[in-house]
């Protein structure tokens, strides 16, 4: 069923938005730091003009731990017409999952932990928006438009799962337009209509500006997420989620 593992890091976007910038950060502080040791080791030495430099430097450096993570709660949309989400619009936290249907570990994420996040989104405490990046290419793309065609007929997801069976990715044959469309078959969906929204303008643009999102964002791998405004990176353990969605819920209920 999969066509086996691929890589799952792409570069993305011009690497100089607001995800990226602690990470610059962080380098700089670092490099800085490097600059002030060596800086000081010239002043213990017999060199003059190396202890004569080395007095005039700063004498303290800001460590990178103190630099503050971004607060991305504002990429969540709260749209109650988002048929690409799950999860009530004022939930105390809200997540957004960036993905690629050819992504193994999206998969993998998709089949282990979303049905442990789901408890939290039945209960009303976690809203879960999901973008699309497709880093892969056209097959990608078709699949996130077919997972919209279908959400247009109430079977999110129901479809998301075909898309990701067992939590294995589909081949490239079987994410053609004709296995997306008996996929749909197969849940009983109105075929004619989903062909038509599969391939309509509206819901190429709804696909291109979910995908522009991660791109704007400087995602560099998939599955990336925002959680209640925190940006983290790959398919961790279930058990990282549930303790991310848990802080995050206590700091809403004060």
């Amino acid at each position: 069923m999969a066509a086996g593992k691929r890589e799952q890091t792409q570069n993305l976007g011009d690497g100089s938005s607001a995800w990226l910038v602690p990470v610059a950060i962080i380098a700089v502080v670092a490099l800085l730091i490097g600059v002030v040791i060596w800086l000081n080791a010239g002043a213990d030495g017999d060199d003059p003009a190396a202890a004569e430099t080395a007095a005039t430097e700063p004498a303290a450096v800001e460590h990178p731990d103190s630099v503050a993570t971004p607060d991305l709660s504002s990429e969540e949309a709260r749209d109650p017409d988002d048929l690409l989400a799950v999860g009530p619009v004022d939930a105390p936290v809200g997540m957004v999952v960036f993905s690629d249907f050819q992504c193994q570990y999206c998969a993998r994420w998709s089949h282990e932990t979303l049905p442990v996040l789901m408890e939290y989104v039945d209960r009303g405490d976690l809203r879960i928006e999901f973008r699309d990046v497709n880093i892969y290419g056209d097959d990608s793309e078709r699949a996130a438009k077919a997972l919209l065609a279908a959400a247009q007929q109430d079977a999110f997801l129901e479809y998301h799962e075909a898309l990701f069976p067992e939590g294995e990715i589909r081949s490239s044959g079987e994410l053609s337009e004709d296995a997306l469309v008996a996929s749909a078959k197969e849940l009983g969906l109105d075929v004619e209509q989903f062909r038509t929204d599969l391939t309509s303008d509206q819901t190429a643009e709804v696909i291109a500006a979910n995908a522009q999102q991660g791109w704007d964002l400087g995602t560099m791998s998939t599955p990336a997420f925002i959680i209640g405004g925190t940006p983290t990176i790959g398919a961790q353990p279930t058990a990282e989620f549930t303790r991310m969605v848990d802080e995050k819920l206590a700091a809403a209920e004060g």
